[in-house]
């Protein structure tokens, strides 16, 4: 592993995550190889490690969030997303795991939007609708890398330019991605984006969150509270309704830190169409940009507690309901509902639904957006 950047300054004071048996660190970013594309490039893994010793790796090939080590209420480290060892998985399919996703996340019904008059026609790789970008989204793309550093801690900007009519979207969209693991204890994503048509976009991280820090648990005891008092209702194909529904009164009430599986199983048509949860929640915002708390989830056992912060206005809350332990993953299985996704976001469908938060960027203007992951523990 080569090191790329060390810089000694001083450090700032312990958060409370923190305890008194941690030595201060030297935050840094290392560089190391990874494997390569089915095309043969290679794919480089960085390693971010901030002052307090919070490591997060981030590989090339997607974007991907590799892994991220945060410590339990008794300071012990341990990796708290699902990954793979080497590039082969993430490669070979391995459904976005850890991966920057777009131009479009989450589904586009019938693979199909009209802009300006004119209907694009994407491809369709669930069932009816296009997911995720396509057959080849922003998960399966070779980004570059510049690592740095600042006083906030070490951080990896990401770069990928997507040709006019990639997987059938007009414009060629260039996007930036900064990921920032700051010495206050979180991990920050800044996203860019500048297009020459318009275009359609929706960028997150699919990273697969397990608290616990053993992949063998599964994520049913967590704790989960989300800022919304509304979600967006979905068909049998995953598709949003246009409907904005209220959570009170049913499973998708998180108002209240309440424990995921409690009603995960109850008898309720939005539960059966996704088999658990995997839908879109309306946050409560003061003004469409404003930076607020999307999402807060506490492990029990371990302690960890992971707060989501976003500009997006709104959150997909996914259970994991078809993982089947294939592959494995650093060393284990990654059997069913032992991971969980908080996709900031804007609205599922957006291009065909005119009442959603418009997601269409066009010339002159850039997209930002920004998501930020506060990691602490609980007694």
């Amino acid at each position: 592993m080569k090191r790329i950047l060390g810089a000694g300054f001083a450090g700032i004071a312990l958060t409370a995550m923190a305890t008194a048996c941690w030595a201060a660190k030297t935050p840094d970013v290392q560089e190391a190889p990874f494997g390569q594309t089915a095309s043969g490039k290679a794919v480089q893994v960085y390693t971010l490690t901030n002052e307090h010793g919070i490591q997060a790796r981030i590989m090339t090939y997607g974007g991907t969030l590799v892994s991220l080590k945060t410590p339990d209420r008794n300071g012990k480290l341990a990796d708290i997303v699902l990954g793979f060892d080497s590039v082969k998985p993430y490669v070979e399919g391995v459904p976005y795991y850890g991966a920057l996703i777009g131009r479009y996340a989450n589904r586009i019904a019938n693979g199909r939007f009209t802009l300006d008059g004119k209907t694009y026609q994407l491809p369709k790789n669930d069932g009816p609708n296009s997911l995720h970008g396509g057959d080849k989204g922003f998960d399966k793309r070779l980004w570059t890398a510049k690592p740095f550093e600042t006083k906030e801690g070490p951080g990896l900007r990401l770069t990928y330019v997507s040709a006019d009519g990639e997987e059938g979207y007009p414009g060629k969209l260039t996007t930036h991605v900064t990921y920032q693991l700051r010495n206050d204890n979180s991990l920050s994503i800044e996203y860019e984006a500048t297009t020459t048509k318009p275009t359609p976009i929706n960028l997150t991280n699919h990273s697969y969150f397990n608290l616990s820090g053993n992949p063998q648990n599964t994520i049913l005891n967590d704790v989960l509270l989300i800022n919304a008092d509304k979600f967006t209702p979905i068909n049998a194909t995953m598709i949003p309704t246009g409907e904005l529904q209220p959570v009170a009164g049913t499973p998708f009430d998180f108002r209240k830190p309440t424990v995921i599986g409690a009603r995960i199983n109850d008898n309720n048509e939005q539960l059966h169409y996704a088999h658990g949860y995997d839908d879109n929640w309306v946050l409560v915002k003061p003004h469409p940009d404003a930076m607020t708390t999307a999402a807060v989830l506490t492990d029990p056992g371990s302690g960890r507690v992971l707060e989501v912060k976003t500009t997006e206005p709104g959150i997909q809350f996914y259970t994991g309901n078809f993982q089947d332990g294939k592959p494995a993953g650093k060393g284990t299985v990654y059997n069913y509902r032992t991971g969980l996704t908080l996709e900031t976001q804007h609205f599922p469908d957006s291009p065909n639904q005119p009442s959603f938060p418009s997601t269409i960027l066009r010339p002159g203007q850039t997209f930002k957006s920004h998501t930020v992951f506060i990691f602490r523990t609980t007694k």
